[in-house]
């Protein structure tokens, strides 16, 4: 009882102690504080019809992929259908985009470019269709007759069919990018993420430069026009438009942006960018307003700063989506991806619980099932059932090296700890347990429960902060992880997300 009221008053504490969650804030009902998507939401494409905005990110290597979420204010939002189903690779920047009445996500994976299609944006979405044609962050544009064409991160372009679903043409060369002086700490140039727009006469294109990552003040939102969407491209002279300055912000890399107007005539930009402190939890999308000016290109207001409470947008604010699941109904709920693909045979959902067969001899090679947690610190548990010889976990994980977290096999409770896994608790439960992890900036403490209410801490803690891309690569940000490992399966019931 004395280990149940001390775990209680830690996270109590830890509640009032800890204000400044990643998740959108408002200080008042009138302001919001970025970001907008808390955790790994990357390379942010924007979609607004009327009244509704439609946003997806880039998905990697997680399945179902290429989420779209929905809004009517841009803070709020809930997710609408995953349009990827069909295992194509790891998935980036994506474009959503809408014409004659159809919506197409264009997409590169597997050193190719694909597109997915749809009649409605709920779905049914088509299988993925190889455009069989390399580079990489597709944007679509239309000229004035209708026609369609790609544009690519070297700035190159290609022609589409009217259908959109192939190429034509040659590819062609439109755009250089802009010089950044050599003084400045960047990764590289790497000019990427295309998004077209036109307003009045001119054609606009937005490219991220700098690279997405590295120095603190890498990554920039550039701005160019042109009277045709062929170029020539003349240079916004507010180049870059949004820049961090130092590592003293608390967004770094701000970048990747798609600008768009809003329905009640407002102009804003979406973009993604890693929070300091923080860039384990991968590139978060964040939302600011620019402004036109009297010569014709967009800024961001003198007044604004990322990090600092922003007058809302106008709209309807829709219900917030929880991403706790008592695994209800018979489908999964969109917050959860399988790693490296979906096997629709190895799971099931039935009495609100899941089953997932065990697969492979470690979490690395076990497809786990994750999902994208939003803040600094919070707690995940969930109740568990082991079958046969398998073993069942809740991990902090970035990819098939790197995790850390708490699991159990028939009777021993055991902790893995950046990939080295052993015993820590011999033969303390039967089959039966409930495991949570509590993090607390970035330290990981580990739990069991034999009942779910009286939980016992492990001698064993890990630190995650190194978990991110600047140390390992691969652009991904730390899931939560349900894993299933080995001969048999693992149940799990009553997963509980808690923010702190």
């Amino acid at each position: 009882m004395k280990k149940k009221l001390l775990f209680l008053m830690i996270i109590l504490f830890c509640a009032i102690k800890i204000s400044a969650q990643n998740q959108p804030q408002s200080t008042n009902k009138s302001t919001y504080q970025n970001p907008i998507f808390g955790g790994d939401y990357p390379d942010p494409s924007l979609l607004r019809e009327g009244k509704d905005y439609y946003i997806v990110h880039s998905s990697f290597d997680y399945y179902p992929g290429l989420t779209i979420w929905h809004s009517q204010d841009l803070i709020n939002w809930t997710p609408v259908v995953s349009a990827l189903q069909k295992y194509v690779g790891d998935v980036w920047a994506p474009d959503l985009v809408k014409y004659n009445s159809k919506y197409y996500i264009y997409f590169p994976a597997n050193k190719t470019n694909f597109v997915v299609t749809a009649d409605n944006i709920a779905g049914p979405w088509s299988d993925p269709i190889d455009l069989k044609i390399g580079n990489i962050d597709p944007g679509h544009v239309t000229d004035d007759k209708g026609d369609r064409f790609l544009y690519f991160s070297n700035g190159d372009y290609i022609g589409l069919s009217k259908n959109g679903l192939a190429t034509t043409g040659a590819v062609k060369h439109a755009y250089d990018g802009w010089a950044i002086p050599r003084e400045w700490s960047i990764e590289c140039f790497c000019m990427e993420g295309p998004k077209l727009f036109k307003r009045g006469d001119y054609y606009y294109l937005t490219v991220a430069e700098g690279g997405t990552a590295g120095p603190s003040t890498s990554h920039l939102v550039i701005s160019a026009r042109s009277k045709t969407p062929f170029g020539p491209w003349e240079n916004s002279p507010y180049n870059p438009v949004v820049r961090t300055q130092s590592s003293d912000e608390r967004w770094w890399s701000k970048g990747h942006s798609t600008v768009f107007e809003d329905y009640n005539g407002k102009w804003w930009m979406v973009l993604h960018a890693y929070e300091k402190g923080f860039y384990n939890l991968g590139r978060q999308t964040l939302l600011q307003p620019v402004e036109w000016t009297k010569d014709g290109w967009y800024k961001v207001p003198d007044t604004i700063q990322t990090d600092k409470p922003i007058t809302k947008p106008k709209g309807t604010e829709v219900a917030r989506f929880s991403q706790s699941d008592d695994f209800s109904g018979s489908t999964l709920k969109p917050q959860w991806k399988f790693f490296q693909g979906v096997e629709n045979s190895r799971f099931k959902l039935a009495n609100n619980s899941l089953t997932i067969n065990g697969k492979g001899n470690g979490v690395g090679d076990s497809s786990p099932l994750v999902f994208v947690p939003s803040g600094h610190s919070y707690t995940a548990d969930v109740e568990m059932e082991i079958e046969g010889n398998a073993v069942g976990g809740l991990v902090l994980f970035y990819n098939g090296s790197y995790y850390s977290g708490i699991l159990a096999d028939q009777e021993n409770i055991l902790s893995n700890l950046r990939g080295w896994q052993f015993e820590t608790e011999k033969k303390v439960h039967k089959r039966h347990v409930y495991l949570l992890l509590k993090n607390i900036n970035n330290n990981v403490d580990m739990f069991y429960s034999l009942d779910g209410k009286q939980w016992l801490k492990t001698e064993n803690s890990a630190e995650v902060s190194s978990y991110n891309h600047n140390a390992l690569s691969g652009f991904l940000g730390l899931r939560i992880a349900l894993c299933s490992i080995g001969k048999g399966s693992v149940t799990f019931k009553n997963f509980n997300y808690t923010p702190l």
